[in-house]
């Protein structure tokens, strides 16, 4: 009897299909900037490469953008589609710049389940880069979301 039952445990563990490790892109979107990833690699830094197209996550605290108070406009860095208004950005503690929204239609949503749970997932609507996750855990008095967002996909534009 034991040998069945370790059996049955065995086959079940091995055959088990976890949604945490498929690595297909749900984000089958076609965009408007679209290029060979030799030319991503060409324009972009590794870290923005990373980030951007590999949906990497940079370090916590690591952005200069993170202290950045001047009025702008936060663009993707890949392809400088206008992503996040300065007067929408608040500190969140959290290491990465945050919005408690989005310049609407400028940026594109997917589900990631890469780390065993589902996030929403936020990419540049232009070009698709990976920016970050937007959460339910923002500034309560305006839209309640919290856009965490890798510094390296975004540059600044200050107002002029």
């Amino acid at each position: 009897m034991k040998p069945i039952l370790l059996i049955t445990i065995f086959l079940f563990a091995f055959s088990c299909k976890s949604e945490a490790q498929q690595t297909k892109n749900e984000n089958s979107t076609t965009f408007e900037v679209t290029k060979t990833s030799e030319e991503w690699k060409a324009e972009l830094s590794p870290e923005e490469y990373n980030v951007l197209r590999q949906a990497g996550t940079e370090r916590p605290f690591s952005s200069p953008l993170n202290e950045e108070k001047r009025k702008g406009t936060f663009v993707c860095a890949a392809c400088k589609t206008p992503l996040f208004k300065s007067e929408h950005k608040f500190d969140s503690g959290t290491g990465w710049p945050s919005f408690d929204r989005a310049i609407e239609g400028n940026v594109a949503y997917s589900t990631d389940k890469k780390i065993g749970y589902t996030r929403v997932e936020e990419h540049c609507a232009t070009c698709g880069g990976h920016l970050g996750h937007v959460f339910d855990d923002g500034p309560t008095k305006t839209t309640g979301k919290r856009h965490c967002i890798n510094g390296v996909a975004l540059d600044f534009v200050p107002e002029k």
